[in-house]
């Protein structure tokens, strides 16, 4: 399975010249790199191993003012090559870049301790020592990129790890972090990164976050060699159609759509070498991107992340926590927390078993193919977990908050109900605006849906202290026949036409049922004589004014009772019949 490795230790110990006695290439691509003889920015290349399997290897700079670039490359290695200078030893780098690596969890590696030909025998075995020391349990192997000695016995050392090595997980959603950005004439813009999950083919249909465009693959690079597809481990390259260069940069996730989330705030279990106060302000590294950050703690060894600007992860990332120099790493427990602290909720993430993670991770309700990627498990283990929490079309959810959401729209519609006894309930629309479970959610709710309505079973809109009012529209409604009435309690009045005491008309204007009926009967008569009735014909036999007979006309047409062809109306059909 494809693998990648990468460099480490202090500046100017030999990665690059390494690399290139291992690969044949020469990584230090900038100008300004080959001027200075040090690498600044993150170099590539593939490396074969006497098994046939390769690997891709990172080099990464060794300065300790570009210990951040170091971390964007770190992030998605699956083991290391540390890079020791036989007569210079360990220096401040070397243990850093060691202290990153296992903090991003990077435990499988070689030790190559070089220059083995610039110093007498007895300086390399005590560097080997050393060493051996530094990383126990790794393999420590002396080598010269100058006469070549040790580079066969480095890459066995390589090949023997790689086969003890756990590849990343293929069967999970397409996860790229975009590393280099550039373009290429009559191609287009390309991105590079390691592919985290997934694979990437020709003609898949991708998200570029956090911007949320949708890209579409042209073509697929795996060591500038063209594949029809890229899997999890390997440095990929990718064409991307259509957009320009400068819409994407270094930290850019490239995602299956929709399977992961995107957030501002991540919950993590803490791993410190240096005190983290509960407030700080530090540079989170997560993938490749290095995001400002404030630490809110959470109880003993946990936090949680605010972020300055969002970024796709799943549980189980590991990040890098920087000051001035590395003061931490730690492990994600969710990639999208409320931004309620919850010391219980982190202890159930921290548990690990599937019914522990989807309990902590589910609240309100998640999509349940999202929750696989958030929570990083395969089928048997989130069909395991959703065991702990209640599924419906596809949505998962825990009973706690469905009881607690139960209450809180039972509340919600006792007080409209006190408050307006006329128009008791509320929308659904208006229940829960905006979400997408919404429809979900209210069939599993103690309410009553009344059409577009949500009420409290049982509840009925009364007139209550109304009814005063209600009696004196009436009597005025009786008073002026067939002429309309202006009401300007619109709410009374869709109390009224409800009851059957009033007909509405345009403009907050209303009848009383009565008249409307002899209005209706007054029309229908007249076509049933004469084939049709004008706006001035009507107006004249109801004895009315312009303004109420267009008003009872237009009233006739929404009931379906009337149609009109140009200045004149004539009877529907059905009401042809029916007449």
């Amino acid at each position: 399975m494809p693998l990648t490795v990468g460099t480490a230790g202090h500046v100017d110990h030999g990665k690059t010249a390494l690399v290139r006695a291992l690969t044949g290439r020469d990584t230090d691509r900038l100008p300004e790199e080959r001027a200075r003889g040090i690498s600044i920015d993150l170099g590539y290349a593939p490396l074969e191993l006497p098994s046939g399997r390769t690997l891709s290897l990172v080099d990464v700079p060794g300065h300790e003012r570009l210990v951040r670039t170091m971390v964007a490359g770190a992030t998605g290695l699956d083991l290391f090559l540390l890079v020791v200078d036989a007569a210079e030893g360990a220096r401040l780098q070397t243990h850093e870049h060691l202290a990153v690596l296992r903090l991003l969890g990077v435990e499988h590696g070689v030790v190559a301790v070089t220059k083995a030909d610039a110093v007498d025998g007895e300086t390399v075995e005590l560097a080997v020592e050393e060493a051996r020391e530094l990383v126990p349990g790794a393999p420590v192997v002396a080598v010269s990129g100058v006469t070549g000695s040790g580079l066969d016995e480095l890459r066995a050392a390589l090949d023997a790890v790689a086969a003890e090595t756990t590849p990343r997980r293929a069967d999970f959603p397409t996860r790229l972090y975009v590393d280099r950005v550039f373009t290429l004439r009559g191609i287009g813009t390309v991105v590079t990164g390691t592919l985290w999950s997934g694979t990437v083919e020709e003609g898949d249909r991708l998200r570029l976050e956090p911007s949320g465009r949708e890209v579409r693959v042209r073509s697929v690079q795996v060591h500038d060699r063209a594949v029809t597809r890229a899997e999890a481990g390997q440095r990929v390259a990718v064409n991307l159609p259509g957009v320009e260069r400068q819409d994407v940069r270094r930290g850019d996730a490239l995602v299956a759509p929709g399977a992961f989330p995107l957030s501002y705030r991540l919950e993590v279990d803490l791993e410190e070498l240096e005190p983290i106060a509960d407030g700080a302000r530090l540079s989170v590294h997560h993938g490749t991107s290095r995001i400002p950050a404030r630490v809110a703690r959470v109880g003993e060894g946990h936090a949680q992340l605010r972020l300055a600007t969002p970024v796709v992860a799943a549980r189980g990332d590991r990040v890098v926590l920087r000051a001035e120099t590395t003061v931490g790493g730690a492990v994600v427990l969710d990639p999208a927390p409320p931004r309620r602290l919850d010391a219980e909720r982190d202890r159930l993430l921290g548990e690990g078993d599937p019914r522990s993670i989807v309990s902590a991770l589910v609240h309100s309700p998640v999509r349940v193919e999202q929750l696989a990627a958030r929570a990083l498990l395969d089928r048997a283990e989130l069909e395991e977990g959703l065991d702990a929490v209640r599924v419906v079309d596809g949505w998962a959810l825990s009973e706690a908050w469905l009881e607690e959401t139960g209450a809180a729209v039972e509340e919600r519609l006792r007080a409209r109900a006190e408050s307006s006894p006329l128009d008791p309930g509320l929308a659904a629309a208006e229940v829960f605006p905006s979400e997408p479970w919404a429809s979900v959610v209210l069939e599993l709710l103690p309410v009553e849906r009344r059409g577009p309505t949500v009420v409290l079973p049982g509840t009925a809109a009364t007139l209550g202290a109304r009814e005063q009012a209600a009696q004196e529209v009436d009597r005025e409604l009786a008073a002026s026949g067939l002429a309309a009435t202006k009401l300007d309690d619109a709410g009374l009045a869709r109390f009224l036409e409800t009851e059957g005491r009033l007909v509405r008309l345009g403009d907050g204007f209303a009848v009383s049922t009565p008249a409307y009926e002899i209005a209706r009967d007054l029309v229908v008569r007249e076509c049933a004589a004469a084939g049709e009735v004008t706006l001035s014909r009507f107006r004249d036999l109801a004895g009315i004014g312009r303004r109420d007979a267009q008003l009872l006309l237009e009233r006739m047409d929404v009931d379906g009772l009337t149609r009109r062809l140009g200045d004149r109306r004539v009877l529907r059909r059905a009401a042809r019949t029916g007449a």
